[in-house]
């Protein structure tokens, strides 16, 4: 290896993560799901050819965090059934037990080669609406087994000699309530890896392969020195321990525990005493589990620390197999990506808590608040697929946010004006929670309502949503946020009927029927009688809470 400064080393540095970051926009650009094009549901990366993460976009967390661990796992199995990873090709494939987080998610992965050699990996992960299963959206609240959440595709070719092999995508279309999406997005997906290897060869071709290769050697390097210096420098060492809980359908807590461990440049994060696996899709794979560690640690370390491979090098992570947190196939998991991620960064949150008490944030409201809709509607199936913002939690000396996507999702919402065109759905209602915030000298941030009405004669709904019975928790006496509720309002003979429904649940709804979200606000932060009056204020005239809330915290009005 060539002795590199500083100066092109960063150059390098900088280069890929602005190619991972237009391989996002070239993505999101050339999608045809208002999910990936609207929400931006999508996450894209580069890795060195050994599989080591080089650089990653602001995307997704819990698709970023299990991309390295499920991009080893396809090149392991590839290598293993023989499936050719030659120049000109491009992998694609959705088993959450190989390549991480749930069957919606498509990773697609392309091998970089500089003059017959490979070089790189381009990859990315995008959240299709519908890959098949018992459900419109394909997350099914019912499922046993991953069998009944889609369609499971091992790693396959998509591309060879840099043509489509049309067997594979159809597998994918023929598996969906909405094909033309289906290979649109794919097609997009593909379109995202080219961008990434056209960058990576220009970055070759311009500072020379040994260059290359140093750099990245040089960048895990600093990233892993740094990592060590801010954990030595601001956290306080010691053991923490901390406990949260999944809310199953049928009424009963699944227990997460943590241990974690703070030595003077290294954490270890153990999972021992998590309850096990569930016959309900809120398991997790052990790569979504690794996507909330490195997620957490990273917010609390600094965003001015590369995210590379070297900042995977101080922390370790056990999570027993068999575990709602570290799942076995066949179990359902399409929930545990979505839901137990969330369950699991606010259990970091707290256990970190008692190590940095006034760097970690109250209890977002900790949910993806995931809503699933579709059926038949003038003799086409369609699906539709989206999530909902939370309330985050209350800080040391600032409030927290209202009404964004919390921790590990990253998303945009899905214009209103997209929904109705595309769908038919009528949005009665979108708007902030009054009441939602948690109290606190910081409050939390407030929720979201949003209020869905049908059009088609029969359509499918689906909520999977979390916080419906253990409200998000406050710090330093603060108190809770609100929790997450559903109501159905339901079209009798022109009038509406009220009644609230399982956070968790599939119901058939006819014409005119109207479901309302309300997700759950963030905790507060500190002691409520200590909030500043011109904030309490501020918030009434902002229509974040009512005088009687008010009232009942003894602030002054």
């Amino acid at each position: 290896m060539t002795t590199l400064d500083p100066v092109t080393v960063e150059l390098i540095r900088s280069s890929l993560y602005y190619a991972s970051e237009e391989m996002g926009i070239a993505l999101r650009n050339s999608s045809y799901s208002p999910n990936i094009k609207e929400r931006m549901d999508h996450s894209a990366t580069i890795f060195d050819s050994e599989g080591r993460l080089l650089a990653q976009a602001e995307h997704i967390p819990v698709h970023l965090g299990s991309l390295p661990w499920g991009l080893k796992n396809i090149i392991e199995y590839c290598q293993k059934e023989g499936l050719g990873l030659e120049e000109g090709s491009m992998i694609v494939a959705n088993n959450p037990y190989i390549a991480g987080t749930h069957l919606n998610d498509l990773t697609v992965v392309r091998p970089v080669y500089h003059r017959g050699g490979l070089v790189a990996y381009a990859a990315n992960k995008a959240h299709h609406a519908d890959v098949g299963g018992v459900v419109p959206g394909s997350i099914s609240i019912d499922a046993k087994t991953i069998f009944e959440e889609g369609f499971i595709m091992n790693p396959v070719q998509l591309m060879r000699r840099n043509e489509f092999l049309k067997e594979t995508v159809s597998l994918v279309a023929s598996n969906s309530r909405s094909p033309v999406e289906r290979i649109g997005d794919l097609k997009a997906q593909v379109a995202a890896n080219i961008t990434g290897e056209r960058r990576i060869l220009q970055l070759i071709e311009r500072y020379g392969l040994e260059n290359f290769l140093s750099a990245a050697e040089k960048s895990f390097d600093y990233t892993e020195r740094i990592m060590r210096s801010r954990i030595s420098a601001t956290m306080n060492k010691g053991t923490f321990q901390a406990e949260d809980y999944v809310e199953d359908p049928n009424g009963r807590d699944i227990t997460l525990r943590v241990k974690l461990t703070v030595l003077d440049n290294r954490i270890h994060v153990d999972y021992s005493g998590t309850d096990r696996q569930v016959p309900y899709a809120i398991n997790a794979v052990f790569g979504v589990t690794l996507s909330g560690v490195h997620f957490v640690v990273r917010t609390l370390i600094g965003d001015d620390v590369p995210m590379n491979e070297g900042a995977f090098r101080v922390v370790d992570v056990y999570s027993p197999e068999g575990t709602v947190l570290h799942a076995s196939f066949p179990y359902p998991v399409a929930g545990g990506n979505l839901e137990t991620s969330q369950r699991n960064a606010d259990l970091l949150y707290l256990a970190f808590s008692q190590s940095l008490p006034e760097k970690v944030p109250a209890a977002s409201g900790g949910s993806m608040n995931n809503v699933m809709i579709g059926g038949m509607h003038e003799g086409k199936s369609w699906a539709f697929y989206e999530t909902i913002g939370v309330g985050l939690g209350g800080r040391y000396a600032m409030d927290g946010l209202d009404g964004i996507q919390a921790n590990m999702t990253n998303t945009m919402n899905t214009p209103i004006e997209e929904i109705e065109r595309s769908m038919p759905i009528l949005i009665r209602r979108y708007g902030f929670r009054s009441n939602s915030c948690g109290a606190g000298q910081s409050r939390g941030g407030s929720g979201l309502v949003r209020a869905y009405e049908m059009l088609a004669e029969s359509t499918t709904f689906t909520v999977l949503s979390e916080r419906g019975r253990h409200e998000p928790y406050g710090l330093l006496g603060g108190s809770g946020g609100a929790r997450a509720k559903v109501i159905l309002y339901r079209n009798h003979q022109g009038r509406l009927r009220k009644k609230r429904l399982p956070i968790k649940q599939t119901a058939i709804l006819k014409k005119g029927d109207i479901v309302e979200m309300q997700t759950a606000g963030g905790g507060g932060y500190g002691n409520p009688k200590n909030r500043d009056r011109h904030k309490v204020l501020a918030d009434l005239e902002n229509e974040m809470i009512t005088k009687s809330y008010a009232r009942r915290l003894r602030w002054r009005v």
